[in-house]
């Protein structure tokens, strides 16, 4: 079987510079010129991708876990690396559901690795864009039931949306379809670090991809309003519930990011 004539190779795609700067083997030259390009730039950024995703397992384990969440809805989860979302929830909860929404074919092709769930649960995934909302809780109904509490997972997608209010409506129109008791995880890449801020200029100038919008902290809080923050708030994903055997002194990134409850 041929290549998908949908992966264009000749343009970073997002999940596939991530997949690069985590170390994986998924992407390819342009995606990886890309992410050198940044990092010339930026040297950070390869331990903001890094801390960024720790943050996301701590997360899944703190849902899964201590707020009893049992169904997962990871939209914008990119390619598969090492503990995705269903393996980090299922590990506490075998039964927990788990349903995977992006919009590259390279990672549909993948989804096979993805949808390796434990004998107890479920994971599916879908083919969409952050952008159709609508679209994407129609066909998570499929796995999920949508009466029950869901932890949405909004983990870096949000700045892909150029339009601030068209973001915070996004995040509006997800949370609103779900029940009281679900959750809301968020994480971003902020406008605090000047060298982080001209790497991502110079990326959305020259490398043809869908630009990446770094916002401020107190934006990315904004897209947990109305909801009950779950200590200790917004706050760089180094500060977020760090694991206790994690070195005292990790230096900040510039992402922050959040988890609340839906009362």
């Amino acid at each position: 079987m041929g290549p998908d004539p949908r992966i264009d190779t000749s343009v970073p795609h997002s999940a596939r510079v991530w997949n690069f700067l985590l170390g994986g083997k998924d992407n390819y030259p342009v995606d990886r010129q890309a992410g050198e390009e940044v990092f010339k730039t930026f040297p950070g950024m390869v331990d903001m991708a890094r801390q960024s995703r720790r943050m996301l397992i701590r997360v899944v384990r703190y849902l899964a876990g201590e707020a009893g969440i049992r169904q997962f809805l990871d939209i914008g989860t990119g390619l598969p690396t090492m503990d995705n979302t269903h393996e980090v929830a299922q590990r506490t909860a075998p039964e927990a559901r788990i349903v995977y929404v992006d919009n590259d074919p390279l990672v549909l092709l993948h989804a096979r690795t993805l949808l390796t769930s434990s004998p107890e649960g479920a994971t599916d995934y879908i083919e969409a864009d952050v952008r159709d909302p609508d679209a994407i809780l129609a066909q998570a109904a499929r796995t999920l039931d949508l009466t029950r509490p869901v932890a949405l997972m909004l983990m870096g997608i949000l700045g892909l949306v150029d339009d601030y209010d068209q973001a915070r409506a996004i995040v509006g129109r997800l949370m609103a379809a779900l029940p009281a008791g679900s959750y809301l995880a968020v994480y971003d890449g902020t406008d605090t670090d000047p060298a982080y801020v001209e790497a991502i200029r110079a990326y959305n100038a020259g490398s043809g991809a869908i630009a990446y919008t770094p916002r401020s902290p107190q934006q990315i809080a904004g897209y947990l309003d109305g909801l009950d923050p779950v200590e200790p708030g917004v706050v760089p994903v180094t500060r977020w519930r760090p694991d206790p055997h994690a070195p005292a002194e990790v230096p900040d990134v510039a992402c922050v990011g959040g988890v609340a409850r839906k009362g």
